[in-house]
């Protein structure tokens, strides 16, 4: 009976540590369609624009005034319209169709092939947590792209591209 348990939990520990990489797989397969929306289940687009957003509050904030009662309404004004305008212009522009273009992008400059298969171009796929992956497309260094997969439900997405 123990030698059965033992069996079946060895199983399930490698299910779980194989089950990321069958999404990467249908990420690949999604990736060589030319309809974007068949992303659509492996891309969790709220939460990949929330990223890109919080990058960009990071790189606004030496433009925002330390002490917001200072008298200076024109930088203000300024800072404060570059964040809103900077917060539209990444839900406009992060979509499926960019999802796709970037990781495509990423994938012909690791491989130099074309049309390259994402599954060809990734040089390292591995779980940071227990609910998160990461996949490097391209070698370490100024080119590679990052992609984090995050386990939501019984589906990992994508959710953060960091180039």
């Amino acid at each position: 009976m123990m030698r059965i348990l033992r069996f079946l939990l060895f199983f399930a520990l490698l299910a779980y540590g194989l089950w990321p990489y069958y999404h990467v797989f249908r990420l690949d397969t999604a990736l060589g369609q030319d309809d974007p929306a068949a992303l659509a289940g492996l891309v969790d687009l709220p939460a990949l624009q929330q990223n890109y957003k919080r990058r960009l509050d990071a790189g606004l904030g030496g433009l925002l005034p330390a002490d917001p009662n200072q008298d200076q309404p024109l930088v203000r004004g300024l800072a404060q319209g570059l964040d809103r305008l900077g917060r539209a212009a990444v839900d406009q522009y992060i979509t499926l169709p960019w999802v796709a273009e970037t990781l495509r992008a990423a994938t012909r400059a690791a491989t130099n092939q074309t049309p390259a298969y994402l599954i060809s171009g990734i040089r390292f796929a591995f779980f940071e947590s227990y609910d998160r992956f990461l996949i490097r497309i391209g070698e370490l260094g100024e080119g590679a792209v990052h992609v984090r997969m995050r386990l939501e439900g019984t589906e990992w997405r994508v959710t953060d591209i960091i180039r």
